[in-house]
């Protein structure tokens, strides 16, 4: 997207201790402070206060931790930039678009998307051009953003994560992975299992299940590890439904191993324990930090991460049981 800077906004320099924040961010993953609401939808401003208007819309659910990571990471952006932040969600792709038409009506500074599915993005994300709002993506769609039309893009390249993965099984001397997709059709998840089977040497298997009903998740995982004594890998694609799957294996008897892509609180008591063998945590407060922190220095500088042609990537970065004590306090402080 070549959306000019505005020159009506008065430029600020950027504080030492901005610096200093997103440098450590890189370096150690440490977290600045601040509390958010925890609502889908937080307007912290509103016309006419002279701040940035940054508008924030992802595919996330409530009430998921990941995303209220992501969420988090924006807010601490926002205020230490002095924006006026507005976040909304919504798992419907139809319904997600129209929440970005929402932004470009009411003429904010700056959007920052998801693109789990880039077609529902195209019209949105074009009338936003065409209304000279950048828009930067995060955390889905990393073959899709640039086509699309975006000016930046923050997060894990989910192929070359789902290789990692598959390396790693090979190291563990894995036989039989069991990738389980709890949102069919979505770009990130699919491209995570693609990889797995890519690199992995044994037999990779996708199971699709429905992720809106943690029920049915352990009900399908279940039944699959009864049905195939054989499997001894279950690779899950969020913490909720590896910390599912870890139920699923002992309901079965099975003697399956269970990994996962991305990380909370509890995931990483879990890697602790020994319940998960190792996740990989692609720093989803990373990615909602970066993406507002990009609009504000390209609004007030004229500032492109990546120069607008690669993307800046969150992730992969493996936790297991040796390093999990490590990333445990800022995973208990909402920021891993």
């Amino acid at each position: 997207m070549k959306t000019p800077p505005p020159s009506a906004r008065p430029r600020r320099p950027v504080p030492a201790v901005a610096l200093a924040v997103v440098a450590c961010l890189f370096a150690a993953g440490c977290s600045s402070g601040g509390d958010g609401p925890d609502a889908g939808e937080d307007a912290a401003g509103r016309a006419g206060t002279g701040k940035l208007r940054i508008a924030m819309v992802t595919h996330g659910g409530k009430g998921d931790a990941f995303w209220d990571r992501v969420k988090r990471g924006a807010q601490d952006a926002a205020a230490k930039d002095g924006i006026d932040l507005t976040y909304t969600s919504e798992p419907d792709p139809t319904g997600q678009a129209e929440l970005v038409r929402d932004a470009v009506r009411d003429k904010v500074d700056g959007i920052a998307l998801t693109l789990a599915k880039p077609q529902a993005m195209k019209i949105p994300v074009a009338q936003a051009k065409a209304a000279d709002i950048p828009v930067v993506g995060l955390n889905s769609g990393i073959d899709a953003w640039r086509p699309s039309g975006l000016l930046e893009y923050f997060g894990q390249d989910e192929s070359v994560a789902g290789r990692a993965v598959g390396d790693k099984l090979d190291s563990l001397q894995a036989k039989h992975a069991l990738c389980v997709i709890h949102e069919r059709g979505n770009v990130a998840l699919e491209a995570r299992c693609a990889g797995v089977k890519k690199t992995f040497a044994g037999q990779t298997e996708m199971l699709y299940v429905e992720g809106t009903d943690q029920k049915s998740v352990a009900a399908a995982v279940t039944a699959k590890l009864r049905q195939d004594p054989t499997i001894d890998e279950v690779v899950a694609n969020g913490a909720q439904f590896a910390l599912t799957a870890v139920k699923s294996v002992k309901a079965a008897g099975s003697r399956a191993h269970v990994a996962t892509f991305d990380l909370n609180d509890d995931l990483v008591k879990a890697v602790r324990g020994g319940d998960v063998q190792f996740a990989v945590d692609q720093q989803p407060y990373l990615q909602g930090y970066l993406a507002v922190d990009a609009l504000w220095l390209y609004r007030t500088n004229g500032n492109v991460s990546g120069g607008g042609v690669s993307p800046v990537l969150t992730g992969p970065a493996f936790v297991t049981k040796s390093n999990a004590a490590a990333v445990a306090g800022y995973a208990a402080g909402g920021t891993r």
